[in-house]
């Protein structure tokens, strides 16, 4: 039993478990860029909203 662990916990990774993790990671580097990128907008957005609310709510001479 002991033999049957130690080959298990002693052996060296799997190439293209390796490979998988290291493009699962550049994927998330990806996605959470997307992510700062898409909240900037957001932000940007809702300011120009505001802004353009705020003028909508001042009164028309008539």
């Amino acid at each position: 039993m002991a033999k049957a662990l130690f080959g298990h916990v002693g052996s060296a990774p799997d190439r293209r478990m390796l490979d998988e993790v290291t493009q699962l990671r550049a994927k998330v580097r990806a996605l959470e860029f997307e992510i700062t990128r898409l909240r900037a907008e957001n932000d940007r957005l809702a300011a120009a909203e505001s802004d353009q609310l705020i003028r909508l709510a001042e009164p028309a001479l008539a």
